[in-house]
């Protein structure tokens, strides 16, 4: 085997096939049989202000990717497509109802304006664009169809999965199609140079990231460590973006991350930024040192560094089940992919692709 064979192998597993926190999945099921089987709807986490200067636009999406409703929700508007603001990327083989920001023109789109896949439902004057990530989470929906194995042991899973939640990966379609962007990835590394175009250099770096943190989580879901604090750690805060360091973990720092107040967290590479200490950084840098460089490219392609949570909770969670079907109900933070959440209970097949 070439040692870029195994680079490549590493790389996948973390990206398609991290380790399980609670064990392999008990069940099999098909997801997506159709895009209604998959809905998510976006909050915002703010109402509209009422500013003059751009307008919040709600579209209901089908089998729709978001790139293409925003780049036709500019043509109708009279805008550049970068004048077009949303939160983040939904899945296309789902019925999303997500958030737009356009810049407030006479004859822009209004509610019930409709394009392939999509429908404006209602349009709010507001002062600003919306910018990624100002989103306050997603409600999900989901349906799972033709479901087989062990029931029981389904059911006792759900229990863990809502009580404890589930190791914070990002989700395979942040690497696209089979993996696809591992190779822009490795590319990038062997070259030097970043793709041209604003968005094939985001989805490259984007990867990137991704990879490194699936890294230092994995390495802690195989030491037991992914949902407790260690010496060292940069503790990240539950339900916003504050994280703050911590040299020793003491009684009351255990009990908030029991109660899920708080969690570990795991970096978004770049430069500066907290960075752990002891026990956490030993873990973190072992993890990153198998990544043949990737850290290092990261910071300098002058990304800022961060902190993200390496634990998931779902709220609002909820299941029923009848015969062959597993209907799910939950709420996530931003940026928090319900991919990491099913896969620790059911073995899915995508009827149709999942990747935006």
């Amino acid at each position: 085997m070439r040692p870029e064979d195994g680079v490549e192998a590493l790389w996948r597993d973390l990206a398609l096939d991290p380790p399980f926190a609670h064990g392999g999945p008990p069940v099999h099921a098909i997801l997506r049989a159709e895009p209604e089987d998959f809905e998510v709807e976006e909050r915002l986490g703010f109402e509209p202000d009422g500013g003059p200067a751009h307008v919040l636009v709600l579209v209901e999406k089908r089998a729709a990717n978001t790139l293409f409703v925003a780049r036709r929700l500019a043509a109708a508007a009279g805008v550049h497509a970068a004048e077009v603001g949303f939160a983040g990327l939904k899945d296309r083989h789902a019925l999303a109802r997500q958030w737009f920001s356009l810049p407030a023109r006479p004859g822009a789109p209004a509610a019930g304006f409709q394009g392939d896949g999509f429908t404006v439902l209602a349009v709010h004057p507001h002062s600003r664009k919306l910018r990624r990530g100002a989103l306050a989470g997603n409600r999900f929906r989901l349906r799972l169809r033709q479901v087989t194995g062990d029931l029981t042991a389904l059911a006792v899973r759900l229990a863990a999965v809502a009580a404890q939640g589930v190791p914070n990966y990002f989700g395979p379609q942040r690497f696209g199609r089979e993996g696809s962007n591992l190779a822009r990835v490795q590319s990038w590394l062997g070259s030097g140079r970043l793709p041209a175009g604003r968005e094939p250099r985001a989805f490259v770096l984007s990867a990137a990231r991704s990879l490194a943190f699936n890294a230092v989580l994995a390495r802690r879901v195989a030491t037991g460590s992914w949902n407790r604090l260690l010496p060292g750690e940069v503790v990240s805060l539950a339900g916003s973006a504050s994280v703050f360091a911590t040299e020793q973990v003491d009684e009351e720092l255990e009990r908030r991350c029991a109660a899920a107040d708080l969690h570990p967290s795991g970096p978004l590479c770049g430069a500066g930024g907290l960075q752990p200490r002891d026990e956490a950084a030993a873990v973190e840098q072992a993890a990153l040192q198998a990544l043949a460089g990737l850290p290092e490219a990261l910071t300098g392609a002058g990304l800022r560094g961060e902190r993200r949570a390496l634990r998931l909770c779902p709220q609002a969670f909820g299941y029923q089940q009848t015969a062959d079907v597993l209907e799910l109900a939950f709420e996530l933070p931003r940026g928090c992919f319900a991919t990491a959440l099913l896969r620790e209970f059911a073995a899915t097949d995508a009827a149709i692709g999942e990747e935006d």
